[in-house]
């Protein structure tokens, strides 16, 4: 289920010497879509290193894989498609298609799993019906 399209452009600080944008930098992108997402569906600020109060429940990331088909490089127009494949009894599972806006080419595929934590506690939380109901809202 497709849950968000964010477009991005790439800057010069994402290219290597090569000239295409470094392979590092395609895990900030999924970053950058998933919190734009958390953001709109749950209202996600994230907090201050130097915030030293509770800190709640929040998610982290277990695993991540990532695919890459073609080269991305400075000033293309990229959406990141982010999609909800499925919940566990703590944690869900996203993939991703990375698309050059322009041509359609398919610049790579990923996948992520994340982890329902309680920070305080510093173990796993159970995603509830309440949870997996949020988690499952797409937004434009």
């Amino acid at each position: 289920m497709l849950l968000i399209t964010h477009r991005l452009q790439v800057r010069f600080r994402d290219c290597d010497p090569l000239g295409h944008v470094n392979n590092a930098v395609y895990l900030t992108y999924l970053e950058q879509a998933r919190f734009h997402l958390w953001k709109a569906q749950l209202g996600f600020v994230a907090k201050s290193a130097a915030d030293t109060g509770p800190r709640g429940v929040g998610f982290i990331m277990a695993r991540m894989e990532i695919d890459f088909r073609a080269q991305a490089k400075y000033g293309d127009e990229l959406d990141v498609k982010l999609s909800l494949d499925g919940f566990g009894r703590t944690s869900f599972t996203y993939s991703y298609e990375i698309v050059n806006a322009a041509t359609g080419q398919l610049v790579s595929t990923a996948k992520s799993v994340l982890v329902r934590f309680d920070y305080d506690a510093q173990k796993s939380a159970v995603l509830d019906d309440a949870a997996k109901a949020q988690l499952s809202i797409a937004v434009r």
